[in-house]
């Protein structure tokens, strides 16, 4: 027995993390379709609410998102990118955003097209107290590449044990790629009155509001709601000092997890520019460092998740790198951070 758990210890633990591309961790996707998740959650508006669309002072809004994880683990790391658009017109925002989500080698891949609209509600003459609705609707393109798997039916014991890729598999899959609808919806308050001391926010969200079936092996297997709840206050301390306390709680299926945030905003009265800084905590996931700039028409944010789950002995506690790039045009205005505060 003692033989044989070093062999399972020595050649197939590190063959199936090589081939495999450590694919217990998205075989949750594959069987529940929980959703990827971002450290920068607030970063890409349009991910983490509809009503966030064209609510910003500026005439519209580009954004640029890349991240990267558990390098330290799997061959191919996984990653996620995404970019949208929107802008504000009159009460209206509208918008689009695209993302795309790959596990490993391209195994398991899942890419989405989105419309948005928002519309701000206004409750006061003085335009400080706004309640944001929006709405989401596009397509969501799931797929795996079937033949870079490998099974237990292909694993030859003989000479310290090995995968033939030529073997049958004895998996039948229905269908190697599908198209399923996706439609989200969310609301959004905010204070915005910019000699305030706080300017509070509060939100939520809700995702796959239709629940459609997706399935690569038949059955009836539905894309369970994914919801978050956030908020937070941006404290303005003096005219070069913010701070910006805020959390997001995210719920799908039996997932679930609570991120705060403490970032400092410092400006720098010469350069017309703010520094961004400061720490963030997943619970049971990653303590994360974020750094970042304002500056004119552009806002850069760099994160690196510190790996604190107990995958952290396999990983050496690394986690995953983020970076993003928002582009707002605006009518000449100096600094402070527009109204609807950057969550």
């Amino acid at each position: 027995m003692k033989k044989i758990t070093k062999i399972i210890r020595k050649n197939l633990l590190p063959l199936l993390r090589r081939e495999l591309g450590l694919g217990l961790l998205f075989l949750p996707s594959l069987l529940i379709g929980q959703d990827f998740q971002l450290s920068q959650y607030d970063a890409p508006p349009l991910f983490l609410n509809p009503a966030m669309t064209g609510m910003f002072d500026g005439q519209y809004r580009v954004h640029a998102h890349y991240r990267t994880q558990w390098a330290a683990v799997a061959s191919k790391p996984f990653t996620t990118t995404g970019i949208s658009f929107d802008m504000p017109v009159k009460k209206f925002g509208l918008g689009l955003q695209v993302m795309n989500y790959r596990a490993g080698g391209g195994i398991y891949n899942v890419s989405s097209a989105l419309l948005s609209v928002g519309y701000d509600v206004v409750f006061d003459k003085e335009n400080n107290h706004h309640l944001a609705l929006g709405a989401q609707g596009g397509i969501l393109q799931k797929s795996v590449d079937v033949a870079s798997l490998t099974f237990g039916n292909q694993y030859i014991g003989a000479n310290g044990g090995s995968f033939d890729a030529g073997l049958a598999s004895g998996e039948s899959f229905s269908n190697s790629s599908f198209l399923i609808p996706d439609i989200n919806a969310g609301f959004l308050y905010y204070y915005a009155k910019e000699s305030s001391r706080l300017n509070p926010f509060i939100g939520f969200s809700v995702f796959h509001l239709t629940e459609p079936t997706e399935a690569f092996l038949g059955g009836t297997n539905k894309l369970p709601l994914r919801t978050y709840f956030h908020g937070g206050t941006k404290i303005n301390m003096n005219e070069k000092l913010q701070l910006l306390p805020k959390f997001v709680y995210m719920k799908q299926n039996n997932n679930q997890s609570f991120t705060a945030s403490l970032l400092l905003h410092y400006f720098l009265k010469d350069a017309d520019t703010y520094l961004i800084f400061g720490p963030t905590y997943r619970n049971k996931d990653a303590a994360i460092i974020e750094a970042g700039i304002k500056k004119g028409k552009y806002i850069a944010r760099i994160s690196y998740d510190i790996n604190t789950s107990s995958l952290k002995t396999a990983s050496g506690s690394r986690g995953g790198f983020e970076i993003s790039l928002t582009y707002i045009t605006r009518k000449s205005k100096p600094n402070p951070l527009a109204n609807c505060p950057r969550l």
